[in-house]
């Protein structure tokens, strides 16, 4: 086997996830198992560099050819885990999409009582992308809270605030309507932080009880039902993030299965 550690490429965790076999740290559990061939020689270690030259078998299978990229908009429900496993064994995510789609990841999370906007990929590169605060997409939500809401209190966010030693940046904040003791506002953030929106309001006073992503970046919300999931086509995909157009690919929306 040529010595493909040295020579340009990509890791072949990365090669077997991008094939939609697996996750990259699946990918590496099956290598320590013997279960990836290189160019005949069975790998025990994943630091290894691979072309579109390699031949690479998986449980003695030809891997395929990779897939394009690919991005998808899901109107998460509530009461769903943005996870491929739930150590408490709640329902996810990704065990709640409609059949046929291949494996993918989300672009950041929701947690398990948001719902709204999450975007799903097939490309882990693509994912990491979309999530760096270097991209400076904003990122908005609908938010419900509990309490008679002083707009005062909300320009507080405008330039960040410090909890329990944490630093948050600035988070722009409106109020839609107040409705007997709840309100709703707008928020819009570039970064988000675990339960970043839940833990600043309640640090003002006002614990939320819904709340929804309604876009990320470019991508809206819209009228996407819940649990319905829509391909986004290549060409605007690639108009986004500043590409060369790639082969349109676009799909109408599919109503994902009841978790």
């Amino acid at each position: 086997m040529s010595d493909t550690s040295e020579k340009t490429g990509e890791r072949i965790a990365k090669r077997l996830a991008r094939a939609g076999l697996c996750s990259r740290r699946d990918a590496e559990r099956w290598i320590a198992e013997g279960r990836v061939v290189v160019n005949g020689k069975v790998l025990d270690s994943p630091a290894l560099n691979v072309s579109e030259t390699d031949h690479i078998v998986v449980d003695g299978k030809p891997l395929s050819a990779p897939e394009r990229t690919r991005l998808w908009m899901y109107h998460k429900p509530r009461g769903l885990m943005t996870t491929h496993r739930d150590p408490e064994g709640r329902p996810t995510v990704f065990g709640s999409l409609p059949a046929g789609m291949p494996r993918v990841i989300s672009v950041g999370r929701l947690d398990f009582n948001s719902e709204g906007l999450l975007l799903l990929t097939n490309d882990g590169t693509l994912a990491r992308k979309l999530e760096h605060p270097s991209n400076g997409w904003l990122r908005r939500y609908r938010v419900r809270v509990h309490g008679q809401v002083v707009e005062a209190h909300l320009q507080r966010l405008n330039n960040g605030v410090t909890i329990d030693g944490v630093s948050y940046g600035s988070i722009a904040t409106s109020l839609e309507r107040q409705q007997g003791d709840n309100a709703w506002l707008l928020l819009g953030l570039r970064e988000g932080k675990n339960r970043e929106i839940r833990k600043v309001m309640e640090y003002l006073g006002y614990p939320v009880s819904r709340l929804i992503r309604v876009s990320y970046g470019p991508f809206q919300l819209g009228s996407l039902e819940q649990g319905e999931v829509k391909e986004i086509p290549g060409k605007v995909l690639a108009e986004q993030l500043g590409e060369k157009p790639a082969r349109p690919a676009g799909s109408k929306p599919a109503r994902a299965k009841k978790a």
